[in-house]
């Protein structure tokens, strides 16, 4: 996969102590579903571009991705011991080391942002897609959805509220991954505004599949313990909807990102084929 490829020919000659770079390689060579690049990747070809035109924006996405996941399994956090089948970062190389490698990772995503000049995209469009990023990583994106969800945990929550929540923690780098491609494809800004309310709709059905997995799926596909959520006393979609409740909402999220697709003059049907990979996914 270009993705695969790209993310550790960045990881090459880098001239960081050892330990450093084996617990950040060791988490990102964990594997997982690689949406947030695939979503880059799929937004460009849908509008007929040339796909490694946003491999920089991709492996940085992914970057901040797997830290955010490394800080997230700290005992501090959700204290987990194992992430896609493995034991987590700091099973293996210690808290410390797991924070530092997390911290590296963030920063190092934007030092990989630099290497979209040599595709040629203009500078002040790096400048605008950093600035963006950097919005849809912190405290009033990924960062902030997290400090929502740690306070939720053993309150009564609304549905606005757990909206909130996965709007921010899971929703904004997912909708950036779109953003992303769709302004490297030079989409129209009435374009971008039919994407940025489709990746609304995906991003919140993204974390409703989430939730009914962590209930109805396996724990070997999945690559952790069932539960986790009742365990740390979150609230989730089923809990609030049941599980009817959620899959009719998923559904519903589904069907309305396959609408706004419909009103876009796509050149392929990768996106459409990404909302039923959402939907019907099992880890």
């Amino acid at each position: 996969m270009l993705v695969e490829d790209q993310l550790f020919c960045y990881m090459e000659n880098m001239q960081v102590p050892e330990v450093l770079l084996n617990s950040m390689k060791y988490s990102l060579k964990a594997g997982g579903k690689r949406l947030r690049p695939i979503l880059v990747l799929a937004t460009l070809n849908s509008f007929g571009k040339q796909e490694d035109i946003g491999l920089p924006v991709a492996c940085a996405i992914e970057m901040i991705h797997t830290y955010s996941l490394i800080h997230d399994d700290l005992p501090s956090m959700d204290n987990d011991d194992f992430r896609r089948g493995k034991p987590t970062n700091h099973k293996v190389y210690g808290e410390a080391m797991a924070i530092l490698a997390g911290d590296a990772l963030l920063t190092y995503s934007f030092e990989v942002m630099e290497d979209l000049v040599t595709k040629g995209i203009p500078a002040n469009t790096i400048v605008s897609l950093v600035m963006e990023m950097a919005k849809a990583a912190g405290p009033t994106g990924m960062v902030g959805g997290q400090v929502a969800d740690m306070e939720g945990e053993g309150r009564s929550l609304t549905l606005a509220e757990l909206e909130y929540i996965h709007r921010n923690k899971t929703g904004k780098l997912l909708g950036y991954s779109i953003h992303a491609g769709a302004v490297l494809a030079n989409a129209t800004k009435a374009q971008q505004e039919i994407l940025k309310e489709f990746s609304d709709h995906i991003g919140l059905a993204f974390q409703i599949r989430d939730d009914i997995l962590d209930i109805e799926g396996e724990a070997e596909k999945i690559g952790k313990p069932i539960g986790s959520d009742t365990i740390n006393d979150k609230v989730t979609y089923p809990s609030l909807l049941t599980m009817d409740g959620a899959k009719e909402k998923l559904n519903y999220h589904i069907l309305e990102a396959k609408r706004l697709l419909e009103n876009l003059p796509l050149e392929s049907d990768l996106l459409f084929q990404l909302c039923d990979l959402i939907a019907k996914r099992d880890h």
